[in-house]
C-alpha cells in the first residue's frame, strides 16, 4: 500500500469515528400525544405516582427522550376539564405557576443477571419550567437515565406537589 493511500485510510476512519461520536444521541421515545388525568386515574397511582385529587384535560403535546437523558416536551392547554367534578372558578385554567416532568423507568440498575426480583421502578423528576394559566409550557431538560431505562413513561407533575396532571398515553375514542 502506498503512504497517499495509507493516509487517506486513516484520514477516513478517522472522519467516520468523529462522525459517529458526534451523532445525537438515539431517541428512546417519541410521543405526539398525552393523557390528562380523568376517570379512574384521578389519585390513581402509577409506578409510585399519584394523580392529582382533580381531572385535568390536555390540548396537545408532543416530546422525546434522547438516550444521552434529553427531555423536551411541548405541552399546550393542559388545564382542568368543564367538568361538574373541577370547581367552577378552576374549570379552563391552570391554577400552577410550574410544570415539572418526570423520567419513569424499569431498570435492573445493570445487575443484569435476569433476576426479575431486582427490577425496580426508577422515577427522574426535572425541575420546575414556567407554565401559562393556559397549560401551556415548555420542558428542555438533562436527566440522568439508569444503566437501563426499560419502557419509559413522562409525567407531567404540579409544580409544587409530586401528583401527575399528564402521563404519555392516548385515549382511543370519546367518552
Amino acid at each position: 500500500m502506498n503512504k497517499k493511500l495509507a493516509i487517506a485510510l486513516i484520514a477516513a476512519a478517522t472522519s467516520l469515528a468523529a462522525f459517529h461520536s458526534a451523532q445525537a444521541a438515539d431517541e428512546i421515545l417519541h410521543f405526539t400525544t398525552m393523557v390528562g388525568v380523568d376517570g379512574g386515574f384521578v389519585k390513581y397511582r402509577i409506578r409510585g405516582v399519584q394523580g392529582d385529587e382533580l381531572p385535568w384535560e390536555v390540548a396537545s403535546a408532543i416530546g422525546s427522550l434522547t438516550s444521552d437523558g434529553h427531555l423536551l416536551i411541548s405541552i399546550k392547554g393542559l388545564v382542568f376539564p368543564d367538568k361538574p367534578s373541577v370547581p367552577a372558578k378552576l374549570r379552563g385554567i391552570n391554577d400552577e405557576p410550574e410544570f415539572r416532568a418526570l423520567v419513569s423507568c424499569l431498570s435492573d440498575e445493570g445487575k443484569g443477571n435476569g433476576n426479575h426480583d431486582k427490577v425496580v421502578t426508577v422515577n427522574i423528576p426535572t425541575v420546575g419550567f414556567p407554565a401559562t394559566r393556559s397549560g401551556d409550557a415548555t420542558i428542555d431538560t438533562q436527566v440522568t437515565l439508569p444503566h437501563y431505562c426499560v419502557a419509559p413513561v413522562i409525567f407531567i407533575l404540579s409544580g409544587s406537589e409530586d401528583h401527575w396532571f399528564a402521563v404519555s398515553g392516548a385515549e382511543i375514542g370519546e367518552d
